[in-house]
């Protein structure tokens, strides 16, 4: 959510900034917000003026009663009633424009960085830097489920049967290397100094409005039914609703948190063959990182939150690229995104790993999160990025590291994580 004062002084680059974003159809919300604003204080100062009447009505009242004037004093307090009727309805039409105003708000995006690429959606990214470079198999590589299949690693068909289309059980060798991975992208954030925390993995609707948009709550998040509760997407989510309504100490910050999770999504569809298997499913788990800072920190951090990405992937010997999001594929609260995408040698292309967002002031408008600074209480800025999430890693993994015998070589970082072992050999 932008600052309304923003809005106030800078209508027309609010316009900009939601054309540039192809969300034609929210340019009247400006307008609407507009009005909304100017009503809502006006409402605000005859409030004000009432409630100094009243206090003036009152005065008068004790006055008259102390002159022994009950006639002119009953006059008076028709008066009071009247304004006091007037103060309820006020009170009541403020609390239904400040209601619309803020829902108009949290439909308005964010106001996206000078430097990012205008384009409608994710064919429009910009590819920024290739790190390593992808090594030619000699052989053709299978289908990922193919190869967990060879390896024993996965069952569907049970999942399909327990739980439907998305889940899968992860067995053996390939069950022990996602808790691998997991556990070495712990504590590779650790040694990065951040703080490791295993957070609710369910949240309160008003966190879920003040971490994301409508249209992406829609889209993602399952409710429990019958609770005011929803399953998380990513640990971001409760991650960030842990510090809502509260003021930090500026000395506290920045706040540098990395989280495990099992995540949980709507989305999957007909998304095409290389969205079939484990690459788009509705439970996963995931190692996030988190930081919240002081506005004039937070380009550095999020240029430091996706080298970090990069560098865990480079150490266990996965070539991988950053992305630059362009406008409209950068969702409605954040300010700039890079995406780290993974080669994949079966497919001769890259595809996504992780994301790495700065949101600047957006979601701590949303949620109420400060900071005491020297010129007072001030909104925090908050980023989010994916360490690693297993089951696209593992398609990554498997697919960098398979022999032609069909073995997969487990990346040395990873071999203390797995009792040792350095391959993990076909079932006959």
């Amino acid at each position: 959510m932008i600052d309304i004062n923003f809005l106030r002084q800078n209508p027309e680059a609010v316009r900009e900034n939601i054309r540039k974003k192809f969300q034609d159809h929210k340019l009247p919300l400006v307008d609407e917000i507009l009005a909304l604003d100017v009503k809502r204080r006006e409402l605000q100062k005859e409030g004000d003026e009432c409630r100094a009447k009243r206090n003036s009505l009152s005065a008068q009242i004790g006055k008259l009663m102390r002159e022994k004037q009950p006639e002119a004093a009953a006059k008076v307090k028709e008066e009071v009633v009247e304004n006091n009727d007037r103060i309820a309805q006020i009170e009541k039409d403020s609390e239904e424009i400040s209601a619309k105003l803020k829902q108009a708000m949290m439909s308005i995006p964010n106001i996206i960085a000078d430097d990012v690429p205008i384009g409608r959606d994710d064919r429009e990214n910009v590819e920024r830097q290739r790190f390593l470079e992808p090594a030619e198999k000699s052989f053709e590589v299978p289908y990922h489920l193919e190869i967990l299949e060879r390896l024993r690693g996965i069952d569907l068909d049970s999942a399909r049967r327990t739980s439907g289309q998305g889940f899968y059980y992860l067995t053996g060798d390939i069950a022990r290397l996602h808790s691998a991975v997991l556990t070495y992208a712990r504590d590779f954030m650790i040694d990065k100094g951040f703080t490791y925390v295993i957070p609710p993995f369910m949240i309160r609707s008003d966190v879920v409005s003040g971490v994301m948009s409508f249209e992406e709550m829609d889209g993602m998040m399952y409710k429990i039914e019958g609770e005011d509760l929803y399953l998380i997407g990513t640990s971001e989510h409760s991650m960030i609703g842990r510090f809502m309504n509260t003021v930090l100490d500026a000395a506290e910050l920045p706040l540098t948190l990395t989280s495990y999770s099992p995540c949980f999504r709507k989305e999957k569809g007909a998304h095409g063959i290389e969205e079939r298997g484990i690459y788009r499913i509705h439970q996963f788990e995931k190692q996030e990182m988190i930081v919240i800072c002081k506005p004039e920190d937070s380009a550095e951090w999020f240029r430091k939150l996706y080298s970090y990405t990069v560098e865990l992937f480079v150490s266990m010997q996965i070539p991988v690229r950053t992305l630059e999001c362009c406008s409209g594929d950068l969702a409605d609260l954040k300010y700039k995104s890079i995406d780290v995408e993974a080669w994949s040698p079966r497919q001769k292309k890259y595809f996504e790993v992780g994301s790495c967002s700065n949101l600047t002031d957006a979601q701590a408008r949303r949620l109420g999160i400060r900071y005491k600074s020297e010129k007072g209480n001030a909104y925090a800025h908050t980023l989010n990025n994916t360490v690693v999430a297993p089951p696209r890693m593992l398609i990554a993994l498997l697919e960098n590291h398979l022999n032609a015998d069909g073995s997969v070589n487990i990346p040395e970082v990873l071999r203390k994580y797995m009792g040792g072992k350095d391959k993990i050999l076909p079932k006959q």
